[in-house]
């Protein structure tokens, strides 16, 4: 591709240098020159140009974005054909990848991870709302600007739900590819949103829901396992926000959410009421399961693994649900068991082994208890109680937690859950496995008085001490007037300096408007003294400052004022004075005869180092006569015609003349 840098394409796109490569097209950074304005040009790859599927695909998502215009996702300028290849000119955007910009942060914080995902659902709702399935959301595909703004792009397999037929292959990036897509069934909006979820649980978690040894495998596990749940894998984040991203990514695109704007509500509730709960079942994570009049299918064989950076659950055979499954009810297992006795009998002697089979029938049931609820008491407490005494065990976990629900040492939550059965075959205690917590996050108040607003917030938001405490920091509904502290910084906080905060406590900046101004207007001042405007400046809470020039009048006279009167300024404006020296200026002739020339002659006039005259004349000019002013001495005065000196003499001022 780099035989295109330099050319043009129809007479009006320079194409400048490589800038992406993709699996079926190549992004150059392109000039147009009829706008003027730097652009992006995706390019079909030159070996795929003659393959019509791919071809298809090229003009697919020619036809998709072409229709969408919204703030998150990526412009598009014109589609168009030159030179024989096929291309889309798109906005250029000056920023990373979101896979870019996890690798070099690592796991984001949940307030991030909110930002980011509500501007991809609210770009791939607009896009759905005109018929249009990305079906290859991952976090390569999403831009994010220097602003933090987020832009959707590369509807390289993209369809037209209008017209979209199931497809027998599956389509996508295989990590955060739908369980549908996956199969090669039909996808819709929910495909979207599924791979919108695996986004968000990777913000979240810094991980993958599913890995493996290859992507046949992987792709598997989207409709044959269960990720684990994000806060298992990262405790801070809130319930309700997990609740959305395992409803995003239910196997079952029937327990999904059935549209964007859906997932969208959901997510506003959260922003404004971060404790909120969801009406929301670990059952909508259960694999889809087919009907018994499926025909057999079959998969490679393929063993999904579990990696060091990787785990998943299976769904255990007493949790699936009894009416998936229909057992047999043929009577060939007696039919087995009788035949094995009879052979038993006549090897080992019948009576001693049918006692035995008799007697293990015959076993008492093993004894089953319901778990009890530990959750806010102490180990010691929980240890304590009379339904755990001597049938349960109370197994701390080494990791404490940090909680602003439960004081410190209180229990935070327990495995397994209150209400559940568990059997004690043996007569060992049955472990439940609790996690303490830490109590609230705590820090102390920093000082950012005189900080911008801005960095002030940040400087609490980020900071050391207090960055994992997602403190509230909003500016006071009014601006307050400072004669000290600059407008936009901040004059005081509450709470104020060294005082102790806790988790999700709210920081009130009062923010500086800057002095508050009060105007003079100016008065007139010229022909007298310099004590009388300096006694008007004072009165007006201006600042006078006096400057000494050459003059005639009466020592110390004012000449001019640099504010004409009756001109308002603020309070503490500096007003320029000059006045007289007092000395007498003498006048004095200069005649001087312009030497005669067929062009313009340009006449410089000096005296001493001052230029008294500078003028282009005609070459016919004749005689020149200027009068000067200084005071009584000598000067020395230079006259010069074109490029020579005429005339260099000492001329005095006296009253004598």
């Amino acid at each position: 591709m780099e035989r295109y840098i330099g050319k043009m394409l129809d007479n009006r796109y320079e194409i400048l240098e490589v800038i992406g490569t993709g699996g079926m097209a190549v992004v150059f950074k392109a000039k147009c020159h009829r706008l003027n304005r730097l652009v992006a040009i995706k390019m079909l790859k030159k070996d795929l140009s003659e393959d019509a599927e791919f071809r298809r695909r090229f003009h697919d998502e020619s036809q998709a974005v072409a229709m969408l215009s919204h703030p998150n996702i990526v412009a598009v300028y014109d589609v168009s054909r030159g030179g024989g290849m096929d291309y889309i000119v798109m906005e250029i955007i000056d920023g990373i990848t979101l896979k870019q910009y996890m690798e070099r942060r690592g796991r984001l914080n949940w307030p991030e991870s909110l930002h980011f995902i509500n501007q991809i659902m609210r770009g791939l709702s607009h896009a759905h709302s005109r018929g249009i399935v990305h079906r290859d959301i991952k976090p390569q595909n999403i831009m994010v600007l220097r602003d933090g703004t987020v832009k959707v792009m590369d509807f390289g397999i993209a369809c037209l739900t209008n017209g979209a037929n199931p497809s027998n292959e599956a389509i996508g990036s295989v990590h955060y590819i739908s369980p549908e897509q996956a199969k090669g069934d039909y996808t819709d909006n929910r495909s979207d949103i599924y791979s919108a979820g695996v986004v968000l649980y990777e913000m979240l978690t810094s991980r993958l829901p599913f890995d493996g040894d290859s992507p046949v495998s992987v792709a598997i596990q989207h409709f044959n396992a269960v990720p684990l749940n994000p806060r298992e894998l990262n405790p801070e984040i809130p319930e309700a926000l997990e609740q959305i991203c395992m409803k995003a990514m239910a196997p079952d695109r029937n327990r999904r959410y059935s549209t964007a704007d859906e997932m969208l509500t959901d997510l506003e509730t959260f922003r404004k009421d971060p404790t909120v709960s969801f009406d929301y079942s670990p059952e909508d994570l259960r694999p889809e399961r087919r009907g018994t009049d499926e025909p057999t299918q079959y998969l490679p064989n393929v063993a999904v693994t579990r990696s060091k950076q990787q785990a998943v659950r299976r769904v255990p055979a007493d949790e699936e649900d009894e009416e998936d499954y229909e057992r047999p009810r043929s009577s060939w297992w007696k039919t087995l068991i009788l035949i094995l006795v009879v052979a038993a009998v006549g090897w080992f002697g019948g009576t001693r082994l049918l006692s035995g089979i008799m007697d293990s029938f015959a076993q008492p049931a093993v004894p089953e208890y319901t778990v009890p609820s530990v959750v806010s008491k102490t180990v010691e407490e929980a240890m304590a109680m009379p339904e755990v005494a001597g049938i349960f065990e109370i197994v701390e976990d080494a990791v404490h937690e940090y909680s602003t629900e439960y004081g410190p040492n209180q229990i935070i939550r327990q495995d397994p859950e209150a209400g559940r059965q568990r059997k004690s075959a043996s007569g060992d205690l049955i472990p439940i496995k609790v996690t303490v917590s830490l109590g609230a996050r705590s820090g102390e108040m920093l000082d950012v008085v005189g900080q911008e607003g801005r960095s002030a917030r940040l400087l609490l938001e980020q900071s050391k001490g207090l960055s994992d405490l997602n403190l509230h920091v909003v500016e006071a509904p009014e601006q307050e007037y400072h004669d000290e502290i600059p407008a936009g910084s901040v004059i005081r906080t509450d709470p104020v300096r060294g005082t102790s905060l806790s988790e999700g406590d709210t920081v009130t900046l009062y923010i500086s408007k800057g002095p508050k101004i009060i105007y003079s207007v100016m008065v007139p001042c010229e022909g007298e003294t310099m004590a009388f405007a300096q006694e008007q400046m004072d009165k007006l809470n201006l600042v006078a400052e006096f400057k000494q020039v050459e003059g005639s009048a009466k020592a110390g006279t004012i000449l001019s004022q640099s504010l004409d009167v009756g001109e308002s300024v603020p309070e503490g404006t500096t007003v320029t004075f000059t006045y007289s020296d007092g000395e007498k200026l003498l006048e004095q002739s200069i005649v001087f005869d312009v030497p005669y020339s067929p062009e313009e002659v340009h006449v410089q006039i000096t005296l001493e180092d001052d230029v008294i005259y500078n003028e282009t004349l005609p070459g016919d000019f004749g005689r020149l006569e200027q009068t000067i002013q200084r005071k009584a001495g000598d000067y020395r005065l230079r006259i010069y015609a074109g490029n020579q000196l005429w005339r260099d003499e000492v001329i005095t001022f006296s009253e004598q003349g």
